[in-house]
């Protein structure tokens, strides 16, 4: 099964020949910062089953985990598609919202809960995990 997604533009497209590895939401303040108030989802699939066509633009920054991390987004509509870490070069996340079928993916926790705002809805139904969780294998 493929999955695949891109960006609002269509200039750059995606897909993974893998099921993703986990799905988690975020609500550290750089992913705030990304999702303009809100938290991201983060699908992560393993990099060597994923493949990117278009171009692509980079903006690195320290996480408030202190990793290093790389986003990637559109040049042309600016739409937010990747994240990856230094640290874990093997993943790659990809923001739910540029899957072709978002229903396809379930987060299964969500993380840097301390750093949510105290109106966030955050699910009741799947694990909370206040900073950051154990890196994935």
């Amino acid at each position: 099964m493929t999955i695949e997604g891109g960006c609002l533009c269509k200039a750059v497209r995606y897909s993974s020949s893998a099921q993703p590895v986990i799905t988690r939401v975020c609500w550290c303040r750089t992913c705030q910062y990304v999702a303009a108030g809100n938290a991201t989802v983060n699908v992560f699939f393993r990099t060597e089953s994923f493949t990117v066509q278009g171009e692509t633009r980079d903006y690195a920054s320290v996480a408030d985990s202190g990793n290093i991390i790389h986003r990637r987004f559109c040049p042309q509509c600016g739409t937010p598609l990747f994240t990856g870490a230094e640290a874990r070069p093997h993943v790659i996340g990809v923001r739910a919202g540029t899957l072709d079928d978002p229903n396809s993916v379930q987060p299964a926790m969500t993380i840097w809960t301390d750093s949510a705002p105290r109106w966030a809805c955050i699910a009741e139904s799947i694990p909370r995990v206040a900073r950051q969780p154990p890196p994935l294998a």
